[in-house]
This record gives C-alpha cells, structure tokens and sequence, in this order.
C-alpha cells in the first residue's frame, strides 16, 4: 500500500468511511466523534453541516478494502 494512504484506522473508522460512500446515509452517522477524526485525518470535510468524503478518503477506502479483507480472512 502506498505511505500517503495508508491509516491505522479503528474498526468504527473504518464502518465511518463506508457509511460516508453513500451521500444518502451521511446523516445517518450518529457518533460525531468518529467524524471529527476522520476529518483531522483529511478524509472527511463538513459541508453545510454535512459530512462529506475527500478524494483522499475515498482513495484510502478502497485502498484500504483490501488490508480489511485480509484482517477478515
């Protein structure tokens, strides 16, 4: 994996993140807390109030799909 994508993110992060791939479902995230880290990580900004993914974390999601999978298997 590439160094400028790669986070050690916790599980409930990582849950965060995927919530955020469907625009739909952001104002289904109710620990505000996992969003205020993913934005001090650049992967998450505010948008009118509205949680919204940054290029840099979608890029880290689906890098990052495959590092979960294997924590799975």
């Amino acid at each position: 994996m590439n160094d400028d994508f790669d986070f050690d993110l916790s599980q409930d992060q990582w849950a965060a993140l995927r919530t955020l791939r469907n625009s739909a479902a952001n104002n289904r995230l109710a620990k505000a807390y996992l969003v205020d880290s993913l934005v001090r990580l650049g992967l998450v900004v505010i948008d009118d109030g509205v949680p919204a993914m940054t290029p840099t974390g979608r890029k880290v999601l689906v890098r990052g799909s495959c590092r979960l999978l294997d924590l799975v298997a």
